[in-house]
């Protein structure tokens, strides 16, 4: 945070610094997934949020700032997300098919999400390293992988012996790309990843694929 003293409101209108905070952060996730980081415009994102440049300034203290806080926010809605999953009552097939189903919806409804990851990646993640609460924010979905794993290897339904990270890679990896890449595939290959008609079978297929792996009889070494 910068030492910027606080600006006078436009108009002299008292606003709740929480909210204002939040729209701020609403218009410039869309601004940098619109443009990128280097492309985004800090006097955009303050004439869309009817605030000011020092406003902004103020409240995060630079562009690379709330670059960062942008991302922190949007890493902790699919924290959230994966917090809330529930599979404990489920075998473990059923479990891990249901966490692939959360980060493939996730990732569907959150397009802006992926855009971001994919800039920060271009940038080779410099704020994502230097930010300290991405840091100690960890992955819910971890713990999770890791029980399901421990619990299908002990029933012996899972006959792979997987790195919770790795599989978390595997899920991920699906769920990105057909988000991501949809319009230079679509291009390509003249199919829509994200095609509504085609969306359970996309979805499905996921869960398919990792259940294979985690099932599929290993050839000794």
């Amino acid at each position: 945070m910068t030492s910027v003293e606080e600006p006078a409101r436009p108009g002299g209108r008292i606003r709740d610094a929480v909210r204002t905070q939040a729209e701020i952060l609403d218009v410039a996730t869309q601004e940098f997934a619109r443009a990128g980081f280097a492309g985004a415009r800090v006097d955009e994102i303050a004439a869309r949020t009817r605030t000011t440049k020092r406003m902004i300034y103020y409240y995060f203290g630079g562009k690379e700032q709330l670059f960062t806080a942008v991302l922190e926010r949007a890493y902790a809605v699919i924290r959230e997300a994966e917090q809330g999953l529930d599979v404990e009552h489920l075998d473990p097939v059923a479990a891990i098919r249901r966490l692939a189903e959360v980060t493939f919806d996730h990732h569907e409804q959150h397009p802006d999400f992926i855009r971001l990851v994919s800039i920060e990646n271009i940038h080779e993640a410099v704020h994502i390293a230097a930010s300290e609460k991405l840091g100690k924010i960890g992955s819910p979905a971890l713990d999770v992988i890791r029980r399901i794993l421990e619990q299908g290897q002990k029933s012996g339904l899972f006959t792979a012996d997987v790195d919770a990270v790795d599989l978390h890679a595997m899920i991920s990896a699906f769920c990105f790309f057909r988000v991501a890449n949809r319009h230079t595939f679509g291009a390509l290959f003249g199919r829509d990843l994200t095609d509504p008609a085609r969306r359970e079978h996309y979805r499905a297929m996921l869960g398919d694929m990792v259940i294979a792996y985690l099932t599929a009889e290993r050839a000794a070494d």
